[in-house]
């Protein structure tokens, strides 16, 4: 294969099967994790950060192999670790590996996944900058600038991530897809091999040997710290934007369907269309769809435009997104070095899209109390044309800036130390910023403007509020709402997860409301003859404890709850007081519910409510086949298990009501639509499945006339190995 076109498309063929097993190992592999380590926020987190952290040990490994070595023994090195990755196929959990529920979770993650993907993924990883280094070496006509390489790895990123859950999830198990992979991945070894026998088939020469390209005549450059902060902040902003737009949505809105996918796929696909000699667009117009996005941007973040539910105001946000990655992404292609320098450039843009990656995951939630991360990462946005015209300026008018920014930073830094009010820290910050941005390095100006703008979002409050916090599950807040409502309320995002009235704050018996308002299912279960003579009942998804005054002398309530701010929140008197009235004494244990309950084999329950079902989601691994089976051993005979259902998107008693026919269960669902009374009286419509075994005493239960037995619709079982969300979605069916 000489000719100029077949070997662009071994390379292309190549690099985008490369990216696409990249993109398609981390959803399969988190699938096939969650049943042993759960689904918490903070494990995905962490998975996060393992890609990202073997993704970056991939470009440092691919420098320094094009740095040291010819090309002969790169590809005869990287064949040799594709050999030695067969023996991890087919991905699975190793055998050996047991999950410790008293042990750290981050740690026994991140050994779980270098386990059981470290060396295939790191195999991968490293191919984007190892397959264009080798291309410019490979006697190609455009070999002298490979960087379109890198567009159609992205478009394999892509293509990989919109089919995993479009395609391979819905046909296949978890185990048939990790089959598939193994075989995508010896593909690929044999395109590997094909591009090996490009150089091991002609003779060697004194330029390729030396890693350098015979069209390029262009010598070595030195890379500059300047270079390195351009390239830093152009990979960062859309990376860290990318994760506050979904955070934006999925707080909002709900987690709607494909809320995690869209952006990341909008984030991959500016790639193959900006970096290419001729963008899809003039840069102009480029430039101009930044502008206005930026504005459109500080808009929806400082507001919120999103929480009505409107699916066009969501539109509008992604392409304003959209549209700044592309600017960005436009003029990191733009500052690009040339070929003999691209391992070093990929390295540092992959260090800058990990930044905005821990600055999401890590940082915002330590430093800030709300979703701050948006309106901060615009704000670096916005320096983006700034930052890339530094020192344009002439010196006088950079002399009479600089003059101004001190005298206002000296009048600030005095009205701090007379009025203690912290918050004028904020000017001095943005004038260090704008002195920085006339006459600092560009390194020095980025560490500034993330300095800044991150203490900025430190300082700003919510005003009027009672309490607000945040975690890694999300942001929390308490509001009250004056008479005549007289309520306070509990927010997960912009959803309400709870609410008590301002007069049973001191009351003995606060009454429960919301979806747990006395006369709805739920309520009517814990008042029914079955629970009342129940002494153990299981509560997984604490909310402020409303069920908790249910509770009766001597019974004991066992809650199951994923984050300890919850906890915290629903046990502060000063917050809410159903726990502190009802069940002061009863216990939390904290952890992913369903590997908590693996680890109580002694307990026994008469009564176990699933009402984990929050934000609109589907917690998959708390809803299939072998969660259902888990439930019933840990209830008596007599026994029921009750789900919390209530839903904008999906129909969740589908793969119910499919797993309770293959377990040989009853199922029944209760769907009853408020009165005008119960709604003025702050109940919540709820949708509520009850599960129980054959001759179970539950008649006093069904009485209520709503309730109402449901069959399986035929669909496929959902297990640990298959399940289909989008199957269930309402729009579908």
């Amino acid at each position: 294969m000489r000719n100029g076109k077949g070997l662009a498309a071994l390379f292309t063929l190549t690099i985008f099967l490369s990216a696409s097993l990249l993109f398609f190992v981390q959803p399969l592999f988190a699938k096939l994790t969650l049943p042993v380590i759960g689904g918490a926020p903070a494990v995905w987190t962490t998975a996060m950060l393992f890609f990202q952290t073997v993704l970056i040990g991939g470009y440092l490994y691919a420098h320094l192999l094009v740095r040291f070595c010819s090309t002969r023994w790169q590809l005869g090195i990287h064949l040799a670790f594709w050999g030695l990755a067969l023996f991890f196929l087919p991905l699975a959990i190793p055998e050996n590996w047991t999950f410790d529920p008293q042990g750290p979770v981050t740690l026994q993650t991140l050994w779980l996944f270098a386990l059981g993907i470290g060396i295939p993924f790191a195999v991968l990883s490293a191919n984007a900058p190892l397959i264009q280094a080798w291309y410019r070496n490979s006697g190609a006509p455009s070999g002298d600038d490979p960087y379109f390489l890198y567009g159609a790895s992205n478009l394999g990123s892509m293509t990989a991530l919109l089919a995993f859950p479009l395609l391979a999830e819905p046909i296949f198990g978890a185990s048939a897809i990790g089959w598939g992979w193994a075989v995508g991945f010896m593909v690929f070894g044999a395109c590997l091999a094909g591009i090996a026998a490009v150089f091991f088939t002609r003779p060697a020469t004194p330029t390729q040997s030396a890693n350098i390209a015979p069209t390029s005549g262009t010598p070595t450059t030195r890379i500059t710290a300047d270079q390195v902060a351009t390239w830093l902040m152009l990979a960062f902003v859309p990376s860290s934007l990318m994760l506050a737009v979904t955070t934006k949505i999925s707080t909002d809105m709900g987690t709607i369907p494909m809320v995690w996918i869209l952006p990341l796929a909008l984030f991959l696909a500016t790639f193959p269309l900006t970096f290419r000699q001729r963008a899809f667009m003039p840069d102009s117009w480029l430039k101009t769809l930044f502008s206005i996005s930026v504005l459109f941007l500080i808009y929806v973040f400082s507001t919120s435009a999103l929480a009505h539910g409107s699916v066009l105001m969501a539109t509008a946000l992604l392409l304003a997104f959209f549209s700044v990655a592309l600017f960005a992404h436009r003029q990191l292609y733009l500052a690009r070095p040339d070929g003999s320098q691209l391992t070093i450039f990929y390295l540092i843009m992959s260090v800058g899209g990990a930044l905005g990656g821990l600055y999401n995951s890590i940082v915002a939630p330590a430093v800030f109390d709300a979703l701050r991360e948006g309106p901060t990462t615009v704000a670096m946005a916005v320096i983006i044309p700034v930052f890339l015209a530094q020192n344009q300026l002439n010196k006088t008018t950079t002399r009479v800036v600089i003059a101004i920014a001190v005298i206002l930073a000296a009048i600030t830094l005095a009205l701090t130390a007379f009025t203690g009010n912290l918050v004028y820290l904020m000017v001095v910050a943005g004038m260090a910023l704008v002195v920085a941005l006339l006459i600092a390095s560009r390194m020095i100006t980025f560490v500034i403007a993330l300095i800044t703008v991150t203490v900025s979002g430190a300082f700003l409050e919510y005003r009027e509020v009672v309490f607000s916090d945040r975690s890694f599950f999300g942001t929390h807040l308490v509001r009250d709402l004056p008479a005549p409502y007289s309520m306070r309320y509990y927010f997960n995002g912009t959803t309400v997860h709870g609410l008590q009235r301002l007069e049973d704050l001191d009351s003995d018996r606060p009454v429960p409301l919301g979806y747990y308002h006395p006369e709805l299912p739920m309520a009517r279960v814990l008042n029914s003859t079955l629970a009342l003579s129940a002494s153990d009942i299981g509560i997984v998804g604490l909310g402020i404890g409303s069920l908790a005054c249910y509770r009766t002398p001597g019974q004991i309530y066992h809650f199951y709850e994923i984050d300890s701010l919850v906890d915290q929140i629903a046990r502060d008197p000063a917050l809410f007081t159903y726990m502190s009235t009802c069940a002061a004494d009863q216990p939390t244990y904290l952890g992913d519910a369903r590997v908590v309950l693996e680890g109580q084999a002694d307990l026994k329950m008469s009564v176990l409510v699933i009402d984990a079902y929050s934000s609109d989601a589907v917690p998959v691994h708390l809803t299939t086949t072998e969660a259902m089976q888990l439930y019933f051993d840990r209830v008596e005979d007599n026994g029921v298990v009750l789900y919390h259902i209530s839903n904008r998107f999906y129909d969740i008693h589908l793969p119910l009501a499919r797993s309770a026919e293959a377990l040989g269960l009853n199922i029944w669902m209760h769907d009853e639509t408020l009165t005008e009374r119960q709604a003025d009286d702050n109940a919540f419509r709820s949708t509520v499945v009850m599960v129980a075994r054959p001759g179970a005493q539950v008649d006093d239960i069904l009485g209520d006339e709503n309730w109402h037995q449901i069959d399986s619709d035929g669909g496929r079982v959902w297990t640990d190995d298959y399940a289909n969300p989008l199957s269930i979605l309402r729009i579908f069916r």
